[in-house]
């Protein structure tokens, strides 16, 4: 049976989606909805796809099964929700959306409507962070006491300057955390759990954007642990994400998606040998290697025909966000703290 995929957006992802959809037998391109005329045109061609700009028109093309929204964050829900009241699956780019207001309303249609709803978080599906995932969830690290996550990325000025949405409040929900650091924010709830408390502080240093380019908060997580967390995207010239996690039977440190050292009691823990992430996430916003983003669609796919959730649904999409939510307000409160 052939599968039907919609795609809006236009812009890098977009062509990633389409890249990653392509690569799945059984899996066709139907149509594409964006703003701009010409990159659609341009898409469609490549994929065999109908263009639409008008967004109605894109809803009621047939046949269609689900679409992949990789339209700015701050659209998520209204597209997502209009998708899923014509019986469409839903599968969207990270962040669910930009409050979780508005990606509770996303995720009360999608229920509504009986469709799935996923969130693009690809880093789940990568061979040697699901192996981390699997030791803390063994215990080989025993009681964790400490994570520090470092996202010191780079984005040029016309990164931002040549884009309407990117570091907007109304668009993006903010720069470089909700942006850039929602991957790593997810990836320390999906290993270490839920957080109850924050310190926080931003600032803009580089960008001219009104969000904020630098961000740092302290976690306190439900287990005990505690966590520092940086994101930026004024780090000249960028540096792989580092993400390092202690606990009292050892120390794992994860870079670029890979396991570069693994100090455990309990060990010798194998590592397993794995094709990795060939994106140059840190200095570059296009994404290349598809491998993720094919991962997620083939579970999401599965999960639509098995009936079960996908490998993030709405409601762990939405955790992130939440998260992010808190650092923002104890950013911007006296104390610089927020429960979670």
């Amino acid at each position: 049976m052939t599968i039907h995929i919609g795609l809006i957006g236009g812009g890098n992802i977009t062509e990633t989606h389409a890249r990653a959809a392509r690569a799945i037998p059984g899996v066709e391109i139907s149509a594409i909805h964006g703003t701009n005329g010409e990159k659609i045109a341009r898409l469609c061609r490549e994929h065999g796809a109908t263009p639409y700009q008008d967004f109605d028109a894109f809803l009621q093309h047939r046949p269609m099964d689900l679409v992949i929204i990789g339209s700015p964050s701050g659209l998520h829900a209204t597209q997502g929700i209009a998708a899923a009241r014509r019986g469409l699956h839903v599968l969207t780019e990270k962040p669910i959306e930009i409050s979780t207001a508005r990606a509770d309303a996303l995720i009360e249609a999608a229920k509504q409507s009986r469709v799935q709803l996923g969130v693009i978080f690809q880093d789940r599906t990568k061979p040697h962070i699901r192996q981390l995932k699997n030791w803390v969830d063994q215990g080989l690290l025993g009681t964790l006491l400490f994570v520090e996550a470092r996202v010191k990325w780079y984005r040029p000025p016309e990164y931002y300057a040549s884009s309407r949405w990117r570091g907007t409040l109304a668009l993006d929900g903010g720069g470089a955390l909700i942006n850039q650091g929602v991957h790593t924010v997810d990836l320390l709830l999906w290993l270490l759990g839920d957080v109850i408390r924050v310190q926080a502080r931003t600032a803009t240093q580089l960008h001219k954007i009104e969000a904020e380019d630098t961000a740092v908060a302290i976690l306190e997580f439900a287990s005990g642990a505690l966590g520092i967390l940086h994101a930026t995207t004024a780090a000249y010239p960028g540096y792989p994400r580092r993400v390092e996690i202690s606990g009292t039977e050892g120390t794992a440190i994860l870079e670029h998606d890979r396991i570069i050292a693994a100090n455990l009691r309990n060990g010798p823990a194998a590592i397993e040998t794995a094709t990795l992430d060939e994106n140059q996430s840190a200095s570059s916003a296009i994404v290349s290697d598809f491998r993720g983003h094919q991962a997620i669609l083939e579970d999401f796919l599965q999960a639509i025909q098995q009936n079960r959730a996908p490998a993030c649904d709405g409601f762990e999409g939405r955790r992130s966000l939440a998260l992010i939510e808190s650092i923002y307000r104890a950013a911007k409160t006296p104390d610089r703290v927020a429960a979670v």
